[in-house]
């Protein structure tokens, strides 16, 4: 039997309230997250990797949106769904907001050093996701983002990390101090015991190898928050 030829899935192709396209026409681009916005530039996916997925991986692994710019044609390709073309694409876009910025005084990397300013950041990320996936922020001495790194990426209800991978990380991308992030699936950021326990292990390692822990952040949901935030900060709780 003949297989049928293989049409990777396009921003059209998914379901209307789904489709950044009509939200931007509707909305304008202020509305838009910044993967909805990655995705209108990407227009389709490939096998196996729809086009919001791609666009939720190019900026987890680059740290942001911003950050994008400072890639050229061989960061894109080491991404599985991103064809020379689209690369080729993707860094004439990059070479043209340079030069736009370049007219003006270029912007600097988030400041994060505040929980609500975390749960501002990985908001878009974190939208849909159904499984937790704990994150290190790799932070330079003013605590600008250096550099963000998905450690793990867990079930349903669990993720583990080990402070030997994020110290690795934080070390290896030259930070001063890092933030850990998690989100729980259900919105609810209150922390469980291995939460806790973890914490209380990154807080050891960090005295041990010197670089600050500046927090450990659960993101979550504001309406799945009993305390309206949808954001649990450890250091607020003064465990770090």
């Amino acid at each position: 039997m003949r297989e049928e030829s293989y049409q990777p899935l396009r921003v059209k192709d998914l379901a209307v309230g789904d489709r950044p396209q009509e939200r931007l026409e509707k909305l304008g681009p202020g509305a838009l997250s910044d993967t909805e916005l990655l995705a209108m530039l990407l227009r389709s996916g490939s096998r196996g990797h729809n086009v919001i997925s791609i666009a939720q991986r190019l900026i987890a692994e680059a740290g942001s949106l911003a950050a994008l710019v400072k890639w050229n044609e061989a960061d894109f390709r080491r991404l599985t769904g991103i064809g020379r073309v689209k690369a080729l694409q993707l860094v004439t876009v990059m070479e043209i907001v340079k030069r736009g910025m370049a007219r003006g005084a270029a912007p600097e990397e988030e400041i994060l050093n505040r929980p609500d300013r975390i749960h501002a950041h990985f908001l878009p990320q974190i939208s849909g996701l159904a499984v937790e996936k704990f994150w290190v922020l790799c932070l330079n001495r003013k605590n600008r983002l250096l550099k963000q790194v998905e450690i793990t990426s867990g079930t349903a209800t669990s993720s583990l990390a080990h402070p030997r991978e994020v110290f690795r990380e934080a070390i290896r991308h030259g930070a001063t101090a890092i933030v850990c992030v998690h989100n729980h699936p259900s919105g609810d950021p209150a922390p469980s015991a291995a939460d806790v326990q973890v914490t209380r292990q990154m807080r050891d390692a960090a005295r041990a190898v010197d670089i600050e822990l500046l927090d450990h952040v659960i993101v979550g949901r504001e309406g799945a928050d009993p305390q309206g935030r949808g954001y649990y900060s450890f250091r607020e709780a003064g465990v770090v």
